[in-house]
Order: structure tokens, then sequence, then C-alpha cells
């Protein structure tokens, strides 16, 4: 199969060098160091991956039809709660639109909710410089269909995962999956941002520790109105993510780069669902509500914010 890697930043740039050294044909598309600058020069491919966070979806969503031939698979790599997550789903939310990741209807529109199948990713890597990326701990990618079939498409990428060294079981319920990285993400991501703190700090420090499993306990309540079991206890998920250690989240690397937090898919849109299915959620909108201050005065300063060591 050819593989496209579109937005081959920290997690694109890891899974296109891991496939690419298993022998698959991998082109990535990205800024800088880069094979293709824009989807239309790449041509066609069997399986594209998105590799970008989630408010950069919109910007190029027409732009992947270029991508695509009738077969196309399309693997987003987006954490939170995606876009597609109401498409095929069923019941009484069945198509509706995560305004927070997809607030025009763009994506939705460009991407045949057909050609998708889910992804949940668990690596954490950073990009150390242009075209260089630092692996620093996990391997698990799970894959799913949106409707739960196992199908020959989802198994044959699943095995090429495989060979490329990543643990990519096909799942039944991806959504659950999704709920699982996300309840993790949600809470110790916008806290980092707000404290400049690791993982590892978050969860030692009692106060903090007791403030995500607040938002850990109303994300729980949403997620169950959707249907949603969590296979790991709460104190098990906080356990899990205190012993990666010193590791900076996503969100902390965006505001130390002056980057945007991505606070509307990982934080924003469990608020959204929360008030879809009548759940309150009032200490996620509190810590939804300063980061978004913390973005929206960087972004009018023009400055980014990192932690320095004390002089003298």
């Amino acid at each position: 199969m050819k593989y496209c890697v579109v937005g081959a930043g920290s997690i694109g740039g890891f899974v296109g060098a891991k496939l690419a050294l298993a022998g698959e044909d991998v082109m990535l598309v990205a800024r800088g160091v880069r094979t293709a600058a824009t989807p239309a020069e790449a041509g066609r491919h069997d399986v594209v991956i998105l590799g970008m966070k989630a408010h950069q979806v919109a910007p190029v969503a027409r732009e992947l039809a270029s991508l695509c031939h009738e077969d196309t698979v399309v693997i987003p790599m987006q954490n939170g709660i995606p876009w597609w997550y109401f498409q095929r789903h069923g019941g009484e939310f069945e198509g509706r639109i995560v305004t927070r990741v997809d607030p025009e209807g763009a994506i939705a529109a460009a991407i045949d909710p057909r050609r998708i199948i889910g992804c949940v990713v668990y690596p954490a890597c950073e990009l150390a410089a242009p075209g260089v990326v630092r692996h620093i701990e996990g391997d698990r990618f799970p894959l799913g269909e949106l409707d739960g079939a196992s199908t020959e498409r989802v198994n044959a990428i699943a095995a090429a995962f495989a060979r490329a060294g990543l643990k990519s079981p096909v799942l039944g319920d991806i959504r659950s999956e999704i709920w699982l990285k996300l309840w993790g993400n949600l809470t110790f991501n916008p806290i980092s941002a707000l404290t400049h703190s690791t993982l590892v700090d978050i969860c030692q420090f009692p106060l903090t520790r007791e403030l995500a499993a607040a938002m850990m306990r109303e994300a729980q309540a949403v997620a169950n109105r959707l249907g949603i079991t969590f296979r790991v206890t709460l104190e098990k998920r906080i356990a899990g993510a205190e012993r990666v250690g010193k590791h900076k989240t996503s969100m902390l690397q965006d505001v130390e780069a002056g980057r945007d937090p991505e606070v509307d898919a990982l934080v924003g849109s469990v608020i959204e669902v929360g008030r879809m299915v009548g759940e309150p959620t009032p200490h996620i909108e509190a810590v939804f509500a300063l980061v978004k201050l913390l973005g929206s005065t960087m972004q009018q300063e023009k400055v980014y914010i990192r932690a320095h060591p004390f002089l003298g």
C-alpha cells in the first residue's frame, strides 16, 4: 500500500518513519523538511494519515481529495473528540457535528465518513528539530472502523503497522478507546499548560491531582451518557500518567513555543458533548476558560510563555 502522511510533525513524522523503515511506500506532506509541500503535489495514495493537530485539519480538508482514489482510507490521528465521532454512530446523535473541532462543517463535508478508520494515538513524541522526532515512550495505535466492523482494510493496515513495530489492535468500539485516551488529555494537558508542570508533577501534587480527578469524573459522566464504559479505573489512569514522568504535554509545548493551545478539541469538545447529553462539567469549564484566555493573551501580545531558572 502507498501511504501519505499529511502533517509530519512529531506523531506524523514518527509514524511515517516507522512505516518507511519497515519497507512501506511513504510520502510526507509537511512544512519545512519534506518530500511534498502540498497534497496536490503528492499524488494519490491508498492510505492517508492525518498527523496534524485537530485545529489544523479544516484548512487542508478540501485539498485532501487530490490524495484519494475511490478506495483510499483516511486515518485521522488527532487527540480529543474527533469531528467524525457521531458519523456512522447510530442512535440519537447520528450525524451531529462537533462544532468545537469542525465549526463550519468543512471537514465533515470534505471527507466521506466511509473512508475513515478511527485511530487512538498513545505514544509521546517531541519535534526536536525540523525533520527530527524524539520518541519518548509508547507504541500503541489502536484502530477501528466507525461502525465496529472487522474489515479486510482495517486488518491489513493493522498488520502493516505491526510490521513497523507499532501495536495496533483492531477494536470493535474505537470510541471507548478515544474516551480512555481523552480522559487524561483533557485534564493533564490544560493543567500542565497553566502550571508549566510535567505529568509526574501534576500527579504528585495533591491539589492538582484532585483537580485532575474531578475533571475526569465529569468527563466519565458525559461518556457514560453516550454508552461508553471505561476499562480502567480513574486512579489507574492517573497512575499511568504519573509513570510517564517528567514529560511536558503537547499543550505545554505549544505554550512554550508560542502556538495556540489545542484546547478546543481536547477540552471544549467535552463541554459541548456534555451539554448535548445534559451533563454538567463545571471543573472542565473553569480550566477551559483559563486556557482560552492564556491562548488569547499569547496571540494578542505575540508572546510565548516559558519557565526560566531563578537568577542569583
